[in-house]
């Protein structure tokens, strides 16, 4: 966003010393990239491996999309959990090199989110993901927005809880979304309890700036997964009775840290948001919600 203030001359009215600063950061900018791990692709339990990519995916840009990869819970989905798929996922693989609960929904949901932050904002992001891992302490830092799902099935270390805790109170954000129901919840908090013991999980009022950085988003409702559209089988029982809940943990100036949907699944709304056969408005909501997320994250 930067680089428009100084086009056509100086239409911000920018002052000599503030434009020195604004070149200053721009240069700490381009040497924190040069320390970035480089990008990836890792093997995905939504078989997305074949996916081409974006001619452009080698340039740099001033926002990514981060995705937390995360080691599983023992009863998640994808390490057994009752529901039969980690029997062919999870217990195949180690889950730094993929196939697991982390890269669910990746990287088609991140990569059509990426294009819906370049066509509706002028943060310039870049067209791929960058999944970041919470043990590569020299790079972990360098990805200030990250986003992560099926959070039932997250189980961090202590020393990954210790790292994700300090690299939200340095200003790191982080979304949570897609999972539901008691069950999954305690899972969840399994994990979040350590990291802010400290903190409650509240629900974000309707007024928080989050909801009304780029859209006002007041009447939120519940965003349906492509597996829990109406049409009979085991898992589409998973969302059956379910309310959706925007909650949140906040820093000490207001700030908010984490953002979680919980009983919604936001990233089905961008993974399918091409898809004709899913309803486009679980898409028009989870977009609106990411892109408020990003700009949000941003400036505050």
């Amino acid at each position: 966003m930067l680089r428009v203030m100084f086009r056509r001359g100086n239409p911000a009215g920018i002052s000599r010393a503030t434009a020195w600063l604004l070149c200053a950061g721009l240069a700490a900018a381009g040497a924190l990239c040069a320390f970035q791990r480089p990008f990836r692709v890792y093997f995905s339990v939504e078989r997305y491996d074949d996916i081409p990519l974006p001619p452009d995916y080698r340039e740099k840009a001033e926002w990514v999309f981060g995705r937390l990869m995360y080691p599983e819970h023992p009863y998640g989905i994808f390490a057994g959990g009752g529901r039969g798929r980690g029997f062919r996922f999870g217990s195949a693989f180690d889950w730094r090199n993929g196939g697991t609960g982390w890269t669910q929904d990746y990287p088609r949901a991140d990569r059509h989110f990426a294009q819906a932050v370049r066509r509706l904002t002028r943060v310039d992001a870049r067209s791929v993901e960058q999944p970041v891992n919470p043990d590569d302490l020299d790079d972990f830092y360098n990805w200030p927005w990250l986003n992560a799902g099926e959070m039932g099935d997250w189980l961090l270390t202590d020393a990954q809880v210790k790292t994700l805790r300090e690299y939200l109170l340095r200003g790191g954000f982080l979304m949570l979304d897609d999972f539901w129901g008691p069950v999954e919840y305690a899972r969840f908090n399994e994990t979040m309890s350590r990291i802010f013991p400290d903190r409650p999980i509240v629900e974000m009022e309707s007024r928080d700036p989050i909801f009304h950085t780029v859209y006002d988003l007041d009447d939120r409702y519940q965003i349906l997964g492509q597996w829990a559209l109406p049409r009979g089988g085991f898992m589409s029982q998973r969302a059956a009775g379910t309310v959706a809940h925007w909650l949140g943990i906040y820093d000490d100036k207001g700030r908010v840290m984490v953002a979680i949907s919980f009983n919604s699944d936001v990233g089905d709304s961008w993974e399918w948001a091409d898809d004709p056969s899913y309803p486009e408005k679980f898409s028009a909501l989870g977009i609106r919600l990411g892109v408020n997320y990003v700009v949000y994250s941003m400036t505050h």
